[in-house]
């Protein structure tokens, strides 16, 4: 089927390499993404996200784009503390009552998942560093840069990605 070129690279080796564009193989490369830059990955990298939007709930009939889906309930975080979403890899914290705030739950000094939430700092459990609820920022290193700030909402009871 495939036909040698000059160069004795067969053509439709060259097509497949050029069809791997497509979404088979940047599902395969989304796997391969870093997210912490500190961490020998490309400085502002992210994770990949999915390429569709959910899908409206059934009987929505509004035909819009549906509600972002809720990360927590409010009453899942306590005030002064946090609640870590291991799965969305985001930590959520209540500083005040009624002030919510998220970030990445990925401490920036070595890539752990930070592991608690207690007396006004998010924990790392692999070095010990210690971030503030209120904004991120390294109160205990060894990390020397802030949890990068991921932006939630309330909507009513429901904290949800901005």
């Amino acid at each position: 089927m495939s036909e040698p070129s000059e160069s004795g690279v067969a053509v439709s080796s060259r097509r497949t390499v050029l069809a791997c564009v497509g979404t088979a193989c940047a599902a395969v490369l989304a796997g391969c993404s870093t997210y912490n830059s500190n961490n020998g990955g490309v400085a502002g990298s992210q994770p990949a996200q999915p390429a569709s939007s959910p899908a409206a709930p059934a009987g929505s009939g509004s035909g819009g784009a549906a509600a972002p889906a809720a990360l927590a309930s409010t009453s899942d975080v306590p005030v002064g503390g946090g609640k870590i979403l291991t799965d969305k890899k985001i930590v959520l914290t209540q500083p005040k009552s009624g002030e919510f705030h998220g970030f990445s739950a990925v401490c920036t000094h070595a890539g752990c998942t930070v592991g608690s939430v207690s007396d006004g700092t998010i924990n790392c459990p692999c070095h010990g560093s210690r971030f503030s609820v209120t904004n991120g920022a390294v109160v205990n290193g060894p990390a020397t840069s802030p949890l990068p700030p991921v932006n939630v909402k309330v909507q009513g009871t429901s904290i949800v990605q901005a």
